[in-house]
């Protein structure tokens, strides 16, 4: 037994030695060495500092993402929904990819969005134009700002400047196409564009994402719109392709939304993301609720109410994985609904307004169109008398941009715009040839011995391309006293070649913008070089400049070479009007004329006034409640569709409406300034009256002509007159006379009224001024409305306290100065401060706020006698006229103001009034721009007082037809 044991343990040894020299056991205790330690290091990791690393791991891959509460609505003051918000479908991007290079990073994501815009477009949609480069019709890149300011401020983002002031004099002067190359192409910061393999349109759409994306670039997991509120189609289409879209996702997304878009849009503005400029301007505390990706109010209500359509902000815990994509979210901080904000404003009756308003804008246009092609407006006496030609109105189809130029060389184009390219084609280069022959030769004609439309290519070569566009000419440096300037400026006898080089001898030349058009490498050149620089940069530029074009356009128009029936034509083949085989063929066979085609289209209102931006295009109602001074209508013709600059910009359509000849964007009823013209009178009278330079009893004879001043001015019946007048029948007939004489009186010592009949001696012009701005400082005249939304500031006439007791002089205001003037005289003598606005409710619906009435100013010293006669006299301008018979059971006081512009434009027409006139409860001002007289605004007055006091529905009162006027008997007031 013992020797077993022995001869065991013997054979264990020799195995134990056999096993240390063999590699298995180094193996072995290699493998139990690092086991070792990794047991330690695996306890150290989760039972020593196991806490630690969870929360450091937690914080690496959690991430919070800010969500915007959904904005309060704005509805009016019945709860009538003016501005909501609603459920969309966007697709997004976001820049999660691993890249090894920067050119493999261009060459994915490029390619990314290129097959995302293919099935967006595929499925009917539109990707995001927010850019501020467009293409223009010349299918050139073009800035879409017009001012410098915001073009500079625009290439600091680009570049990366903090301030415009840090761009250097190269980047200043990128050109929209030099920025593109620049984006295309750049090593550093270019997004890797083939400039020659793609066309124009292709570059822009993927240069508008790339950029959007950088600016994106410093927040995390902040994704870029591809396009919005996409359709289902291409949802699923998306949804489908996901696994080779590396990135794109669809998102829900709440949009803002504003049902009746032209009628309010003047009102209530527009969204948009909060540019640097604006976030910039918030004070440090406004800065911790906002972020740069935050959607605020740029304009109108939307702006002035931002903190309180403004919800608070909610969180979502966003996971990513190592690459940085999102693979979880969970709901943090709910987000809250801002509040809802009610308006004064009466829908119904600001739409039933403005569709007055156009169809009356229509009913002048037609009265005073004619078949012709041209009119010289210098033949015309007096404003009323210009006549639109129906030249005008075919012209304004291309120049007012309703016909889309660029289209009539593609591929898809008609027929008649193929034709019409070709012929134009062919005259751009003859006159192209003819210009620079001009411009080339010293012995060229004298400017004024040069055709019509040869003075209009070279005064727009002059003052748009080398002036304006360029500033090649430097207008500061001119001296406009000058000899040779006078010669070409004003006596039109010597010819731009001789003035173009006269200039550069005398240095209004501005050579620096010259140097890549000049051969000289030279810091010095001599006038011939310069001059050559100045042909060589015409021969560059002229040929893609779209006015230059439209300039074309106009004279091939008037000289028939495109006919109105080629205009016509083109409106069906681009979609404008819906297409009618029947009319179609009519024009082309010349079995219908294009007069009679383009007076249907426009009574029909198929294309509206707003449209053509001819004289008349624009106008503006503002109806207010006496006793409160909330507005009640507050309508700006024409509208746009402020849905297409909410959310993300089209930035060609806010192009289009920059440069649109009826101005959309600006609003008639609180920015546009005209003189008062008579509504003036009766502010005079109340002067007049409470000054003691006339009473109630007092008569004065009206002869036509007013001869205390030179010149000499007329009353608007010369060579008729009005005979012997008190206050309140001049406001009745509106009789010139009586109020210059108010006017002179006013102007007066007291020692001189007594001799008031007697020559102008002892009177003073400026003393007349004081006393008027006086009056029109209590009326509130002097200073804006405190209406909450961009607005004028007034002008009281500073200036021929005669001519301006009439409503002349320099006197200018907006329609809604004249509104809460008007109101005063309705209440008497209560001025408030206008307001649009009526309370605030949470969501719960309560309400949060009203908006009480506030007032400026209560006119004092003004007698109850004083108000008896004006009230009195504005009362008999509606009983005497005609005009007003149809008001039925409906009691209405006004008064008609024309205000002559000059004679080579038609008159601008007011009325003002208030209703009923025993007991007012609304007061209104109504301007048509170059609407000739003051009948038209005063049947649109008639009419709207007829729907709102329910003499007449809606439905009889809007024909969607142009309306036709009646005949005036206060013409010319």
């Amino acid at each position: 037994m013992l020797a077993d044991l022995f001869d065991l343990l013997d054979r264990l040894k020799r195995w134990f030695i056999d096993l240390v020299k063999s590699r298995v056991f180094v193996l072995m205790l290699v493998f139990i060495v690092l086991s070792t330690i990794l047991i330690q290091r695996v306890f150290v990791l989760q039972i020593v500092n196991g806490q630690a690393y969870l929360d450091d791991y937690k914080l690496q891959i959690q991430k919070t993402k800010e969500v915007q509460g959904t904005r309060g609505r704005i509805l009016d003051r019945n709860g009538v929904v003016l501005a909501d918000n609603k459920l969309a479908y966007s697709v997004t991007i976001e820049d999660n990819g691993d890249y090894d290079t920067v050119k493999e990073k261009n060459k994915i994501i490029n390619a990314t969005i290129e097959k995302v815009i293919s099935i967006v477009e595929s499925n009917g949609d539109s990707i995001v134009n927010d850019f501020k480069i467009i293409l223009n019709d010349n299918g050139e890149y073009a800035y879409s700002m017009t001012s410098e300011v915001q073009r500079l401020r625009f290439l600091a983002d680009v570049f990366g400047k903090a301030t415009i002031d840090k761009l250097s004099n190269k980047q200043k002067a990128y050109s929209a196409a030099d920025l593109m190359h620049y984006l295309c192409t750049d090593e550093t910061y270019g997004y890797g564009l083939d400039e020659q393999k793609l066309s124009k349109e292709e570059i822009l759409k993927l240069v508008t994402i790339r950029y959007s994306m950088g600016l994106n670039r410093y927040q995390k997991y902040v994704a870029t719109t591809i396009a919005s509120d996409v359709s289902e189609s291409t949802t699923a289409a998306i949804m489908e392709n996901l696994d080779t879209l590396q990135g794109v996702n669809i998102e829900e997304d709440s949009i803002r939304y504003y049902p009746d878009s032209k009628y309010f849009a003047s009102i209530l503005g527009y969204t948009g993301v909060i540019s640097q400029d604006e976030y910039d301007a918030l004070d440090e505390k406004e800065q911790d609720s906002y972020s740069l990706t935050d959607v605020v109010g740029k304009a109108g209500l939307e702006q002035t109410l931002d903190k309180t359509l403004q919800g608070e902000k909610g969180e979502i815990k966003l996971y990513v994985n190592s690459v940085g994509k999102v693979i979880e979210s969970k709901q943090g901080k709910k987000a809250k609904a801002g509040n809802d904000v009610y308006l004064s404003i009466d829908a119904n009756l600001q739409k039933a307004a403005y569709d007055l308003l156009e169809e009356k804008l229509a009913g002048i246009i037609l009265s005073n169109l004619t078949t012709s092609l041209t009119y010289d407006r210098t033949q015309a006496e007096e404003g009323s008398d210009v006549k639109i030609p129906i030249g005008d109105v075919y012209n304004a189809f291309i120049s007012n941009e309703i016909l889309n130029v660029g289209h009539f060389e593609a591929a898809d184009a008609g027929e008649t715009e193929k034709s019409v390219y070709a012929s134009f084609s062919s005259k751009k280069e003859a006159v192209l040839a003819d210009v620079m022959a001009q411009l080339s030769d010293s012995g060229a004609p004298a400017y004024k011995d040069c055709d019509e439309d040869m003075q209009a290519y070279l005064s727009y070569i002059i003052s748009t391309v080398l002036t304006q566009n360029a500033a090649i000419i430097q207008k500061d440096s001119i001296d406009t006293n000058d000899s040779t300037y006078i010669a070409w400026e004003n006596d039109e006898s010597i010819s731009l070649y001789t003035y173009l080089n006269y200039a550069i001898s005398k240095n209004w030349i501005d050579t620096s913008k010259l140097t890549d058009y000049m051969n000289s490498d030279s810091e010095y050149s001599d006038q011939n070089e310069v001059y050559q620089g100045i042909l060589a940069y015409i021969s560059a530029n002229l040929p893609k400049d779209s006015g230059f074009d439209k300039l074309i356009y106009k004279y091939m128009i008037r000289n028939e070479e495109i006919t109105g029936s080629q205009i016509g034509m083109m409106l069906y083949e681009q979609g404008i009007l819906n297409y009618d085989a029947d009319v179609y063929n009519k024009l082309a066979d010349g079995t219908m004329t294009a007069y009679d085609f383009m007076y249907s289209k426009i009574e029909d209102l198929e294309i509206t006034p707003g449209q053509l931006g001819l004289e008349p295009s624009t106008g503006s109602v503002v109806v207010t409640d006496t006793k409160t001074g909330q507005l009640l209508a507050c309508v700006s013709y024409p509208g746009y569709d402020n849905n297409r600059l909410a959310n993300t910009m089209d930035s060609g359509y806010y192009t289009k409406l920059l440069n649109d000849q009826s101005a959309p964007l600006y609003n008639n009823a609180t920015q546009e300034k005209t003189a008062p013209g008579s509504t003036y009178k009766p502010l005079v009278a109340v002067a007049g009256l409470t000054e003691d330079v006339i009473d109630t009893s007092t008569y004065i004879s009206c002869g036509g002509l007013y001869e205390k001043i030179s010149p000499s001015p007329r009353c608007w019946i010369y060579p008729g007159s009005h005979g012997s007048l008190n206050v309140t029948s001049a406001i009745q007939h509106s009789c010139n006379m009586f109020f210059y004489e108010v006017g002179y009186r006013l102007g007066l010592t007291n020692q001189m009224l007594s001799n008031a009949k007697s020559s102008e001696s002892g009177y003073s012009s400026d003393q007349g001024c004081e006393t008027l701005l006086k009056y029109a400082t209590m009326f509130g005249l002097n200073q804006t409305t405190g209406i909450e939304i961009p607005e004028s500031s007034p002008q009281v006439s500073d200036q021929d306290s005669v001519r301006s007791a009439i409503g002349q002089g320099t006197n200018n205001y907006t329609t809604t100065q004249l509104a809460r003037y008007v109101t005063a005289i309705a209440n008497r003598g209560t001025v408030y401060n206008l307001s649009l606005l009526d309370h605030v409710e949470n969501k719960d619906g309560k309400v949060t706020k009203t908006y009480e009435p506030d007032v400026l100013n209560q006119i004092e010293g003004v007698s109850g006698n004083t108000w008896d006669a004006v009230q009195s006299g504005m009362r008999a301008v509606v009983t005497s006229n005609s005009t007003y018979s149809s008001l039925g059971n409906i009691t209405m006081s006004g008064k008609t103001g024309t205000a002559q512009q000059s004679t080579t434009h038609p008159d601008h027409g007011l009325f003002v009034g208030y209703a009923p006139s025993d007991d007012p409860e609304v007061a209104f001002a109504i301007r048509i721009k170059n609407g000739y007289e003051s009948l038209y605004p005063s049947e649109i007055g008639r009419d709207l007082m007829r729907y709102y006091y329910g003499e007449t529905s809606r439905d009889e009162l809007i024909t969607g037809h142009a309306s036709a006027a009646g005949s005036s008997s206060t013409h010319g007031d």
